[in-house]
């Protein structure tokens, strides 16, 4: 860990103080003083002693998200703390973090900043239950929420009252209530430092307890919701059924009992950026208000970066991450140019590296979620690694599937069907950490031939659902040897799985 440091960092005094102890940092203890807590060496030789204080300065830099760069509200503010306080923070939300597992008090609905979920396990579950009900003819609103500067806004008393709550460990629970209060910080832009001003709330983006804190303290926000809730840290949606009798009613109840945690939690959100997206046919688009504010109705949104339509179709979603991946492409080809126009800049040695990092992630960012079945789509998407695999030296005349062979690689639509088995198996295995049941359901036992990991297929009647992921994948995943579905790791599934299609595209 320690040697991961470098002397010149946002925190020389902290990295000062871990070069002069060598390994022994790591054995220290934390003391109470008058002035607050102090880090010394366990072994007693230290020259220097680290305050508390000495963590609560925070460099806030500001990091572009999205729209115009003239607006101070599309940044966000990310604090670049102490380097001691960031390790002894580690420590303590692993505490924390066994503590909400033991007692089970983790927040199901909660897929940000938690081990075993992601942002593609979020829309994954979410829209499982919303194609479900378009599936059979039904209608649903969904509520897309945005909370307002949610991280910089949580009240410190709030919040401890909360970890209190929990029964976490006294000491732990001081030790936070002390590194956040008096917090200090300033704004660094090109190497400009502002005044020093007092944090009064918030728990502090770029620190490692922040994202826990805040989790804990929206964990109850779904209590007494009707409707199906998703949340990615302040990402929320909520979204309930409104083409059956009181439907409407019980989504805009929902919406009053979410006003009232704001309001209960100090909580603020922007009602002129919270959206409703109306999906199904029989869809009576009714208007829902927050503080007398009628929601804005959106056919298409960006959820978690993926596009979502109201037809819930991915068309758009394909084009988008095709025109990202090609214009991406293309700097980096600009980029080997600059470097030379030789033959060294188009060696396979360097162009598929820059590609695997830098193109085919666009192509591929929560694909198991928003993977197209249409092959005018699937022919957008391919036409990007096709131009890549073509600029190599000396393969441009070959075919496209002789570039794959020469290279090793699969191409993109066997990538997603390698994706989806991947998926799959995390889910089955438990590695995925969703409710059991939730997405997949076993099949019972019979004396058909097969593996015990077997799923439960269900009745469909749409192409949505069809080639839904939890749908798509449930054949291909029954069909695969004892072998393949009996790895122990993901490393392991995916080195049968690969021997597996080796096997099968030698017959």
């Amino acid at each position: 860990m320690l040697s991961s440091l470098t002397r010149k960092h946002n925190d020389n005094k902290a990295n000062l103080f871990l070069y002069s102890t060598g390994s022994t940092a790591l054995e220290f203890q934390t003391h109470k003083t008058k002035s607050g807590y102090t880090i010394v060496s366990s072994r007693g030789h230290m020259k220097h002693a680290l305050k508390l204080e000495d963590w609560k300065l925070a460099n806030v830099v500001p990091i572009y998200k999205k729209g115009s760069r003239e607006e101070s509200g599309n940044y966000r503010p990310v604090s670049l703390t102490s380097v001691v306080g960031k390790l002894m923070e580690t420590m303590l939300k692993e505490r924390i973090v066994e503590h909400l597992k033991t007692h089970r008090l983790q927040d199901q609905k909660q897929h940000g900043f938690t081990s075993g979920r992601s942002c593609q396990t979020n829309l994954i579950d979410f829209f499982d239950w919303v194609t479900i009900i378009i599936d059979t003819g039904g209608a649903v609103d969904i509520a897309y929420l945005d909370f307002s500067k949610a991280f910089d806004t949580v009240p410190h008393r709030r919040l401890i009252n909360k970890l209190q709550s929990l029964s976490l460990d006294s000491n732990i629970v001081e030790w936070i209530r002390q590194w956040l209060s008096d917090r200090q910080q300033r704004v660094v832009v090109n190497g400009v430092y502002s005044m020093q001003g007092l944090v009064t709330s918030g728990v502090p983006q770029g620190s490692v307890l922040g994202p826990i804190l805040f989790n804990i303290f929206i964990s109850d926000i779904a209590e007494g919701i009707n409707g199906k809730v998703c949340l990615f840290a302040d990402d929320t949606k909520i979204c309930d059924r409104v083409d059956v009798p009181g439907g409407i009613s019980q989504m805009t109840n929902d919406l009053g009992k979410l006003k009232k945690w704001w309001e209960l939690w100090q909580l603020s959100f922007n009602v002129d950026k919270c959206k409703i997206m109306h999906l199904g046919r029989k869809n009576p688009r009714a208007e829902y208000r927050i503080f007398d504010t009628v929601l804005t109705s959106t056919s298409e949104e960006r959820d978690l970066g993926v596009i979502i339509s109201e037809d819930l179709r991915v068309n758009s979603q394909c084009n988008r991450a095709a025109g990202n991946a090609g214009r991406m492409l293309g700097n980096a080809g600009r980029m080997l140019g600059c470097i030379g126009r030789g033959i060294s800049s188009r060696k396979r040695e360097v162009l598929m590296p820059l590609y695997r990092a830098l193109v085919r992630p666009h192509l591929e960012y929560c694909v198991q979620y928003w993977r197209t079945y249409l092959q005018k789509d699937i022919d957008i998407l391919e036409r990007v690694q096709r131009r890549a695999t073509k600029m190599v030296y000396g393969l441009k005349e070959k075919s496209y599937q002789e570039r794959l062979n020469d290279l090793n690689m699969y191409s993109l639509e066997k990538r997603r069907d390698r994706g989806d088995m991947i998926e799959t198996f995390k889910y089955v295995k438990g590695i995925h950490k969703v409710e059991e049941g939730s997405i997949f359901k076993r099949k019972q036992s019979s004396k058909t031939k097969g593996h015990s990991l077997r799923l439960e297929g269900q009745r469909f009647k749409s192409n949505i659902r069809k080639h839904y992921f939890t749908e798509r994948v449930v054949d291909t995943w029954n069909s695969l040897p004892v072998e393949v579905v009996e790895a122990k790791t993901v490393i392991e599934f995916k080195q049968a799985w690969d021997r597996h299609k080796a096997i099968l595209n030698k017959r």
